[in-house]
């Protein structure tokens, strides 16, 4: 069973940077498609960025290109999200997320999700 750890989030202020880490469980990152999504109150679930490494392939969501970098440790069997340059409307509960078999920005494309990782961003 895959399994996800999120970690990395907190308290910063506008302008700052966090790191976000995904510690994988159960299988090795690279057969998987591993993702960030995000939630912010009153809204619906967004995709924010996925990785194939297996693939060398990532995907960004307009909202954060330039912004937000995934990459991951295979040795360590963990991504990450480098947030840069953060705003309050990157305020969130941040999950990870993988898919098998699959490659797609939609939440639903997702068939394993660690528990969220609160990112706050404030002015």
């Amino acid at each position: 069973e895959v399994q996800l750890q999120a970690s990395g989030g907190g308290l910063v202020q506008t302008g700052g940077s966090l790191r976000l880490s995904c510690a994988v469980s159960g299988l090795a990152v690279d057969e998987l498609v591993i993702g960030w999504l995000r939630q912010a109150p009153g809204k619906e679930p967004e995709g924010v960025a996925y990785l194939s490494s297996s693939h060398g392939i990532t995907y960004y969501a307009d909202s954060v290109k330039g912004q937000f970098t995934i990459s991951s440790d295979n040795a360590k069997n963990t991504v990450y999200l480098q947030m840069n340059s953060l705003k309050p409307e990157d305020t969130a509960v941040y999950y990870c997320a993988a898919q098998r078999g699959s490659m797609g920005a939609a939440t639903t494309n997702y068939g394993y999700w660690g528990q969220g990782t609160l990112v706050t961003v404030s002015s």
